[in-house]
């Protein structure tokens, strides 16, 4: 399925530099121009890498969209409650979508793959996040799942607006 949104927001490892899962997968559909902004963005503030929670935005490059909202995702912790860090990744991708005017949004689930994060607990988070912060001008966010198991994890969890 082809979205096409203002941005798209990636699940990226804190290099910005590309990897595995969706964040590969956005650098290799998207082309060498996310990488070499990316490249930039490491050369200039982030130069240590991107800290857990943050965003930091590109160009979209090829993808169908204007631009990617890049974000990195805590790991699962049994043993630590990371769930603000996700809240955070969520809520700072949709201020960098606002503060560039985007209208439409698509999330991944973030942390859910490599991170190992749970996907019931991924979705309920990412769900409250999105539903209390304040839109701005963003008038519609979707989340791009794999697989029916995380769509399931979201449908159960989501409740229309009235």
């Amino acid at each position: 399925m082809r979205l096409e949104v203002d941005v798209v927001v990636n699940a990226a490892n804190s290099s910005l530099l590309g990897g595995g899962g969706v964040d590969g997968a956005i650098h290799r559909k998207g082309g060498p121009e996310i990488l070499a902004e990316c490249r930039k963005l490491r050369a200039g503030h982030y130069g240590k890498g991107l800290k857990t929670g943050q965003a930091v935005t590109t160009t979209a490059g090829n993808l169908p969209a204007k631009w990617v909202v890049h974000t990195v995702g805590p790991v699962w912790s049994s043993t630590e409650d990371r769930s603000e860090l996700l809240a955070d990744c969520h809520r700072n991708a949709l201020k960098a979508a606002n503060d560039l005017g985007a209208k439409t949004v698509a999330f991944p689930a973030i942390s859910t793959g490599i991170y190992r994060w749970p996907l019931e607990s991924a979705a309920e988070i990412a769900l409250t996040t999105v539903r209390a912060a304040d839109p701005g001008g963003i008038q519609e966010v979707v989340f791009a799942l794999r697989g029916e198991q995380a769509l399931r994890a979201f449908e159960a969890r989501h409740t229309p607006l009235a």
